[in-house]
């Protein structure tokens, strides 16, 4: 058997250069190796473009996004923080002089001048008033100017001559909104609503303000007095101390009543410590509640108040009463309420024919070109009166009032739901005030009481005719009624 003959390919094979010439003619052989030198470069340079085009875009010419998820981002270097420190808050010339021994009055007056919250509800109440003002601007028609230059050139076809011609002119436009059915009125009137939520809302700012420096003092103020009531816990520690040891030396006590005298003393000093950190936040609490940086060095001056606090002379009721009356972010949710329902008169008014009426009034002068003729200048003007019927705008108008009513609705409830936290913030400060007066007047009593058994079971510890337990008890109860620990007490949800 021999060998099979290859396949015949299906068309026949011609060498390239057979059919096409290599270059064209006239093309120098430099120019085509030229060409062929710089096709990688071309296609590099469009991959390196393709590849950047679909990068992240950059920020001031940083990448857009970290590199890798595992690598952070470098922002640019005009967004990174300054290192230079904003000079703090100036005080008032009359108390700059006595920075370290302010009063309450004095600290009340710094937070509203200095604390951020009043200037942004008192910035809110202006924006609200400009608001208000632009929105009474719909009653007044609107005037506009306009001034018009034109230039036409025609060339000369069909028959009709090549021409120029410039002219230019002032134009007056007027229109004016004569009747809506409650559109404009409805939408000045939620204006005037939100301007005065804005206004009782920067009242309602201005006593929270008070009321937050005046708690964050108090506080302060208290933990001045931990801090006091805790030193003289701590000599007693230590004069407890040296009496059990005094006694061990002589063979009166054990070591145990020296170790636990021992014990008792760290337990001093590690309260102590804690509250000298306690009072440091407080401080800083205070300084941020007037507005100033926690670091600045001030200090407040403490008076002993040795007189017991009055009763309550109104009641409950009355209180509420004065409340539900006087209290500004209360008005705040009412005038919201009204606010809301001034919408619905916008919305109503959708669905209802508008009358309106305008004009122009112009007036036009051609510039004029030897041996071309020019039109005289000449006015024009017109008047329309519209009436516009709105037919059918696929229900919007119907669901629009809809709308404005269920908010409406809304913001009545949420005011109804307001009153009630009025109601209870009122009849919780006011047993809470109550039962705290109590406190403070048996308190004194209490003291007075666990001091003088203090010194009783000291005296008789000395003498040897107490324990060292009958003593740390006495001062534990004397201590318990003394260090009365301050608590911030709850504020109002306003």
């Amino acid at each position: 058997m021999g060998t099979a003959a290859p396949p015949k390919p299906f068309f026949a094979q011609r060498p390239m250069h057979a059919r096409f010439a290599t270059r064209p003619p006239g093309v120098p052989v430099r120019r085509v190796a030229a060409f062929q030198a710089l096709r990688p470069v071309t296609l590099g340079i469009a991959t390196s473009a393709v590849l950047l085009g679909c990068g992240t875009p950059g920020v001031r010419g940083v990448a857009g996004t970290a590199p890798a998820p595992n690598v952070l981002w470098t922002p640019p270097v005009a967004n990174q923080p300054s290192t230079a420190r904003a000079a703090p808050p100036e005080l008032p010339p009359d108390l700059a002089g006595r920075i370290a021994q302010l009063k309450l009055a004095d600290v009340i007056d710094i937070a509203l001048r200095n604390n951020t919250a009043t200037s942004a509800a008192w910035a809110d109440a202006r924006a609200a008033a400009a608001t208000y003002g632009a929105a009474k601007g719909q009653y007044y028609p609107t005037i506009a100017v306009n001034g018009t230059a034109q230039a036409i050139k025609r060339i000369a076809s069909g028959g009709v001559g090549a021409a120029k011609q410039q002219s230019y002119g002032p134009s007056v436009n007027v229109s004016w909104l004569l009747l809506d059915f409650g559109g404009r009125a409805g939408s000045i009137g939620a204006t005037r609503e939100a301007l005065l939520a804005a206004d009782w809302t920067h009242n309602s700012t201005l006593q929270t303000v008070v009321l937050t420096v005046e708690q964050a003092y108090f506080l302060y103020v208290g933990t001045k007095g931990l801090l006091d009531a805790q030193q003289t816990t701590l000599k007693e520690a230590e004069t407890n101390l040296d009496a059990a040891q005094q006694r061990h030396r002589v063979g009166l006590a054990t070591i145990a009543d020296v170790l636990q005298a021992r014990t008792a003393l760290s337990q001093a000093r590690l309260a102590l410590e804690s509250t000298q950190g306690e009072l440091q936040t407080t401080r800083g609490a205070l300084a941020l509640s007037m507005g100033l940086p926690a670091n600045l060095p001030y200090d407040i001056e403490v008076v002993p108040d040795t007189a017991l606090p009055p009763g309550l002379v109104e009641g409950v009721d009355s209180l509420i009463a004065r409340a539900m009356r006087e209290r500004p972010d209360l008005a705040a949710q009412r005038a919201q309420v009204e606010q809301a329902r001034a919408r619905i008169s916008v919305a109503r008014s959708q669905a209802l024919p508008s009358l309106s009426v305008g004009g122009t009034a112009s007036q036009t002068y051609f510039v004029q070109h030897p041996g071309t003729p020019t039109p005289p200048a000449g006015n024009s003007y017109n008047a329309t009166l519209t009436l516009a019927i709105p037919l059918f705008s696929g229900w919007s108008q119907i669901y629009n009032v809809k709308a404005a009513s269920a908010a409406a609705e809304a913001a009545a409830q949420r005011a109804q739901g307001f009153e009630q936290q009025v109601v209870y913030q009122v009849f919780n400060a006011y047993y809470g005030l109550r039962t705290s007066t109590q406190q403070v007047r048996t308190s004194r009593d209490l003291l007075a009481s666990a001091t003088e058994s203090e010194q009783v079971a000291l005296g008789r510890y000395k003498a040897g005719a107490g324990s060292l337990l009958d003593l740390l008890t006495a001062q534990s109860t004397e201590r318990a009624h003394s260090e009365c620990k301050p608590t911030r007490p709850e504020r109002p949800n306003r």
